[in-house]
This record gives C-alpha cells, sequence and structure tokens, in this order.
C-alpha cells in the first residue's frame, strides 16, 4: 500500500494538521525498560493508569491485530498572547486556554482514518489523542515529527514544543519516515528553570515534583513545600518550555481558532476561582481540557496559591 502514502499526508494537512509522518509498528525494547524503572521509582505519582495495560504501550500490535504502521500527527496551538502579571490572578497552562484539543484532534483523525478506508476499504485503523495506551511522544520521535527533549515533550524544528499529538494506528504497511534525531544539544536551561527541579537528569520528568501534574493529576491536598513553588499557575505549568530556545525562535501562533484563550482564562481571579461552585465550574469549563482537574481540583490549586500569596505579605 506504498502508494498510499503520500495521499494520506497530504490529506492529513489538508485537514490542519501541521506535521505528518509515518513509522513501522515495533516492539519498544528501549521505551519498555525505560518506562519499568520510572514506574518503578514511583514518578508517575498517583497516576495508577499509567502502570495498567503495560504490554499495550511498548507494543502497538497489543493495541491493533496485524498492525503495520503508526501515523503520527501533530498540530500547532501556540497563541501569542502573555500571562498576566498581577499577583492577584492565576496561570492557565497556554494548551488548555482554548477548546478541548482531544476533540478537535479526534474529529480529524477519524476523517482521515475515513479517507483512508475509502481508498482501501479492508483496512483497521485506530485513533488516538493522548488518551489510551500509546506513547505518542515516541511513537511522534519514530515518525520523525520531532525529538523527545530533555523537559520529555517533544520539540519540533519548524514550530518547538507548543505541539498537539495524535496517532492512527494502522494495519497497512506504508512507506516509513525517519526517525527524528535529538536537538538538544548541551542546553540546559528547561531543567534549570523548573522551580521544583521536577526534571531529574536530563529526559527524565519525576512527576511528584511536576507543577503540570500536581495540578491536574494529583490527588489529594498539594504539599506546602510545593505550593510555594507555583507562581500562580493553578492548571498546568509552561515554564520548561517559555524557556527552550527552540519555542522562544520559532513560535508562531496557531491555525485553529479553538486554540485560542478564552477571555476567561488569560488572567483568571484566584478569588473567585476560590469561591466557585460546581455549577459554575461545569458551565464555564464546557468543552475546556480544564475539566480534567474537575471542580475539586481547581479549587483546590486556587487556594493553594492564595494561601501561599498571604504567607508571603504577612513576611513582607
Amino acid at each position: 500500500m506504498y502508494y498510499l502514502t503520500g495521499e494520506i499526508k497530504h490529506k492529513a494537512i489538508e485537514l490542519g494538521f501541521n506535521k505528518v509522518g509515518i513509522a513501522r509498528t515495533d516492539f519498544l525494547e528501549k521505551e519498555s525498560q525505560q518506562l519499568s524503572e520510572w514506574l518503578a521509582r514511583g514518578y508517575h505519582g498517583t497516576m495508577e493508569w499509567m502502570a495498567r495495560n503495560f504490554e499495550k504501550r511498548v507494543d502497538p500490535r497489543n493495541v491493533l491485530q496485524d498492525a503495520k504502521s503508526v501515523i503520527a500527527v501533530a498540530m500547532n496551538y501556540y497563541t501569542n498572547v502573555q500571562h498576566s502579571d498581577d499577583e492577584l490572578t492565576g496561570k492557565i497552562s497556554r494548551y488548555a486556554w482554548g477548546d478541548d484539543y482531544h476533540d478537535i484532534m479526534a474529529e480529524r483523525l477519524w476523517k482521515l482514518l475515513e479517507f483512508i478506508q475509502n481508498q482501501e476499504p479492508s483496512a483497521k485503523g485506530k485513533v488516538y489523542v493522548d488518551t489510551g495506551p500509546i506513547m505518542d511522544k515516541v511513537w511522534a520521535q519514530r515518525a520523525g515529527i520531532g525529538w523527545i527533549g530533555k523537559h520529555t515533550n517533544v520539540i519540533t524544528q519548524d514550530l518547538g514544543s507548543w505541539v498537539f499529538l495524535g496517532e492512527i494506528i494502522l494495519d497497512l504497511e506504508l512507506e516509513y519516515d525517519a526517525e527524528a534525531t535529538d536537538h538538544c544539544g548541551s542546553c540546559t536551561l528547561c531543567i534549570e528553570a523548573c522551580p521544583t527541579q521536577a526534571i531529574v537528569v536530563p529526559y527524565v520528568l519525576d512527576s511528584n515534583r511536576c507543577i503540570s501534574y500536581l495540578t491536574i493529576e494529583h490527588k489529594g491536598k498539594i504539599p506546602e513545600e510545593m505550593a510555594d513553588k507555583f507562581d500562580r499557575w493553578i492548571y498546568g505549568c509552561d515554564i520548561c518550555q517559555d524557556v527552550c530556545p527552540w519555542n522562544q525562535k520559532f513560535s508562531s501562533p496557531a491555525d485553529v481558532k479553538e486554540f485560542f484563550p478564552r477571555e476567561c482564562n488569560i488572567a483568571p481571579n484566584l478569588h473567585e476561582l476560590e469561591e466557585m461552585t460546581e455549577d459554575e465550574f461545569r458551565i464555564k469549563y464546557r468543552n475546556s481540557p480544564m475539566k480534567r482537574t474537575k471542580h475539586a481540583g481547581l479549587t483546590r490549586n486556587a487556594k493553594a496559591v492564595m494561601a501561599i500569596n498571604t504567607t508571603l505579605e504577612s513576611t513582607i
């Protein structure tokens, strides 16, 4: 089915993806060992689901029988808007400023799969957008989209790391792209900039210390020694990406208007978030990635940052 490769890539770009690459499905031997060690160290925190379906994470053929190809795509989400310096406001990661990327990406990937099946009716495929037992970043690197940087995000040479990732696992053999090579060089700016030292060594992240994990995935109380380093981040964190030279040089505004920030997300008032009701949360964050942390998580984050602000003010 080599003849389909060019048509698939052309269609992917037509559907709005900024980058597309294709990799051969293989057992991820090196990544399997790395994931085992990462889990054994407890670096996944309370994300118990990371330890489930291990055999699927390291081999797509356990996800789709007879899988031969992984079509990897990337979509730019950068918007040239800056966070507020107002101490009474919180900071939200750029990826969550607009509408939910899962829905936007998945809809387009399903259209791409439908296109493939119209060309080859026997084709079987599965679509994933950061929602299943698939190592998105690994397949993006293998498909030539970009390399996994020292901060563990995928960096592309023309868009930086402000990209969403998605895949189609397909049972057709296609032409395969060369794996992306690492261009981080000797740079360690992301490691040095992380206020919680979450990047324990280059390319290894301890989720327990990561602001993004603590404000989104973590269940329970946020340790005070972590919260006092949040610098007003209440949902996610962009520090390691903000300092990356690739982002500073190559960031360009996204074409997808749904990724542009909702007005309420640029400088959200901490006190209003702290007092927000569950109904208000449901209405305000409908079709938003911020549903992930739920009402309890977002108000918890706002309260934690407010408490630190109050403590700092009392010492001045």
